[in-house]
Formats: structure tokens, C-alpha cells, sequence
């Protein structure tokens, strides 16, 4: 018997690889055959692939999860990856199709892993009723969970309470991450990569492994003389490197 195949489609990179991670090692023989960022590549690779489940965020550019289970309507399993709660996803629990709630942690995937595998033997749910209940994806931006607005850091002896529209930027620094405000910087216990998921990333955007800058403080961007982009920002002297991997974000600027 083969392999059962999967797509992830997951607008966040940094999510997105950890939910490929994650299934590597709660579901050891699903082959993930494809990766999406948007809902536009989602709905390409069903057509390609034709995989046995699809994991679906809600909120993608191009089209929709929403819009994409449309289209994988009976032809594939499909699980909704999404930050909203409990309430803004009570269709869900009619069963046709699963959910695991953002941050997505091991025991709630495994729940959801769990279902999927059960359901394989069977045709793929017709989602026509379900899809239909859930609210139009305008109106889930009401629900949506709340991102971080104020952080407790450490400057010297003292800790401060500092507002994230202060906040220039975030760099890691070993244990540590660095807040770099207008006025100075501090430390904090708390991984950049968490601070991934719990800023909003219309706000805060990823520029390097190791850097989190805020949109609102960036001046613009230039490139040294190796190539290297960098971005200049408003109240700050120093500019920062942009890796190869995130020069996409300024291809408008």
C-alpha cells in the first residue's frame, strides 16, 4: 500500500516548517508531496498532486483556506490550521473536517492526525454543509486572536514595561533577545522564534534568522557593497542585514 501524501499550506514560513516538522514525527509515514505559501499555490498543487489530506490555514493571500476546502471539497481530507478559538470554529466539530488551533502544540495535532487516519479508508467528506456554516472569512478577522502588545524587558536591575509600536526592532542574542527601542535596548528571556508567532506579521517582519524589524520603523533599504540588502530605519543609526531568504518583502519599496 502506498504512502499516504499530504500538502501543507501555510502562509508563515516559520509555522509552516514546524508543522512539517511536527507531522515527520507524529506521522512518520506521510509523505508531504508539497509546501504552499497562498492559497493560489494551494489550489495548484491539489490539482498536481491530488493528496490524501490537506493542512489548511484559514487566512492566506491569494485565496483563502476557506475558498481552497472549496475546491478540495470530496476530493481530499482536509484539517484547518487557525488562530482563532473555540467559538469561531464550532462548525468544525461536526467532523467532517478537523482543526488544530495556532500555536499548534503536539497533543492537539495528534488528535487531529488520529482522526485523519481513521477517515483515509474512507471517500473524502463532502464539505458543502460545513463550509457553509463557518462565517465568510471577512467576518472571522473579528475572532482572530490578539497579538502581543507590551513586553516586560530588562534594562539593568530594572525591568520596564515597553509597548511593541516602540519596539524597532528584535534580535536574538544567545539566551537572550535584544529589544532595540528609539531610545535604547533590552533584554529579554523569550526566543525570537516565539516572538515569531506571538507578533503580528504585519507589524513585525521577519528580515533575518536572528531579526524581527518593526515595518513602521523602517526608513527604507540599501545594499552594501558585497550586494547585501540592508535596511536603514527612522530613529535608529545602525542598519540591518536582510538574508537572501526575506529580500522579498522589499521588492515594492
Amino acid at each position: 500500500m502506498s504512502s499516504p501524501t499530504a500538502i501543507v499550506a501555510e502562509d508563515e514560513a516559520t509555522l509552516r516548517g514546524q508543522l512539517v516538522e511536527q507531522l515527520g514525527q507524529l506521522w512518520p509515514e506521510l509523505a508531504i508531496v508539497g509546501e504552499a505559501s497562498d492559497g493560489v499555490q494551494a489550489l495548484r498543487l491539489l490539482d498536481e498532486h491530488r493528496p490524501d489530506v490537506m493542512f489548511l490555514d484559514i487566512q492566506m493571500p491569494g485565496a483563502t483556506g476557506l475558498e481552497v476546502a472549496r475546491q478540495a471539497n470530496g476530493r481530499c481530507h482536509v484539517v484547518f490550521v487557525t488562530a482563532y478559538d473555540q467559538h469561531a470554529v464550532a462548525a468544525f466539530d461536526q467532523g467532517a473536517i478537523d482543526y488544530v488551533l495556532k500555536p499548534v502544540s503536539a497533543a492537539r495535532l495528534f488528535t487531529a492526525v488520529s482522526r485523519v487516519k481513521q477517515r483515509l479508508g474512507s471517500p473524502p467528506a463532502q464539505l458543502d454543509a460545513v463550509l457553509g456554516s463557518l462565517p465568510a472569512a471577512g467576518g472571522l478577522h473579528a475572532v482572530a486572536r490578539q497579538y502581543l502588545r507590551w513586553i516586560n524587558a530588562s534594562v539593568g536591575q530594572n525591568l520596564k514595561l515597553i509597548t511593541v509600536d516602540e519596539i524597532s526592532y528584535f534580535q536574538a542574542d544567545n539566551k537572550y533577545t535584544r529589544v532595540v527601542t528609539a531610545e535604547g535596548e533590552a533584554l529579554i528571556r523569550k526566543p525570537l522564534k516565539e516572538l515569531v508567532d506571538e507578533l503580528d506579521p504585519n507589524q513585525f517582519w521577519q528580515i533575518h534568522r536572528s531579526t524581527l524589524v518593526n515595518a513602521s520603523a523602517i526608513a527604507g533599504v540599501t545594499r552594501d557593497f558585497r550586494g547585501r540588502m540592508l535596511v536603514k530605519l527612522k530613529a535608529r543609526p545602525e542598519t540591518l542585514l536582510v538574508s537572501d531568504s526575506y529580500t522579498h518583502k522589499f521588492r515594492q519599496m
